[in-house]
């Protein structure tokens, strides 16, 4: 009687570490499975957030390099209009100078 009982145990404790060994396995096929989805999620966010930012970058370049540009046209015109005063003031300081020799 002692070896039949046993026996039934042993059965009973093979028979569900089969099956608890199956039902790991699947679940563990089912982790690597989300865990590869994950990842291939992971990698398409990172590809389009570095496309996102390459945009953005070269954004800012355009708008930088209008930026320069306009300062430069601005830069350019007021040297411009220094230039034109300091040939105004030159030609009334001849002027005056002209007037006072007159005038002596």
């Amino acid at each position: 009687m002692k070896k039949v009982v046993l026996s039934l145990a042993l059965v009973a404790v093979l028979g569900l570490s089969f099956t608890s060994c199956r039902e790991t396995k699947e679940k563990t096929e089912d982790a690597v499975e989300n865990a590869t989805e994950a990842l291939e999620d992971a990698a398409e966010a990172t590809g389009e957030a570095v496309e996102d930012a390459v945009d953005a970058t070269g954004e800012a370049l355009e708008d930088a390099s209008d930026a320069t540009g306009e300062a430069l046209d601005a830069a350019g015109e007021a040297v411009e209009e220094a230039v034109d005063n300091a040939k105004d003031a030159a030609s009334d300081a001849v002027d005056a100078a002209a007037n006072k020799v007159e005038n002596n």
